[in-house]
């Protein structure tokens, strides 16, 4: 298994990554604040790869942010240096200018952490919230019902290039 591995499964994104030595503490194992680093690289994988919407894009054009309004996290088991782990991500609620995603960490199938997050739309320039874009918000709405596949949608823009 090569160090990124991303794949959609019904209507969850799924990302493997390698626990790196800076991820670690002393004892070897993930230091608790490198998962919500880790949870932010998920959201861009899937936007990125998921969703096939270029997230820098969103943050530089756009002028559209997502940060984190609320988090809650279980450590369930932990995770240690050079273990590949899976992180899954599941769009639980979109609302007009907010998403609810679960996040779920295993190895081997072991439980490792799970995760709820809120995420708002937000307005870089004027630090407020803002309706999630519709095409984004279609996107979006795809993937909940698991009716979308990254494959169809990134040949379809590769055939009209």
């Amino acid at each position: 298994m090569n160090e990124f591995s991303y794949r959609i499964l019904g209507d969850t994104f799924h990302s493997d990554t390698l626990v790196r030595f800076s991820h670690c503490d002393p004892a070897g194992i993930v230091f608790y604040p490198q998962y919500f680093i880790m949870f932010n690289g998920l959201v861009e994988d899937w936007f990125n790869r998921g969703l096939g919407m270029n997230y820098a894009r969103y943050i530089t054009e756009h002028r559209l942010g997502f940060p984190i309004v609320k988090l809650e996290c279980d450590f369930v088991s932990p995770s240690k240096i050079g273990e590949i782990i899976t992180l899954a991500l599941k769009l639980e609620r979109l609302g007009k200018s907010s998403m609810q995603v679960a996040i779920n960490c295993t190895y081997e199938g072991e439980e490792r952490l799970r995760a709820r997050i809120v995420h708002v739309a937000m307005d870089l320039d004027r630090q407020r919230a803002r309706p999630v874009p519709d095409d984004l918000r279609g996107l979006m709405l795809a993937f909940q019902q698991g009716q979308f596949d990254i494959n169809n949608i990134l040949e379809d823009r590769r055939g009209s290039a």
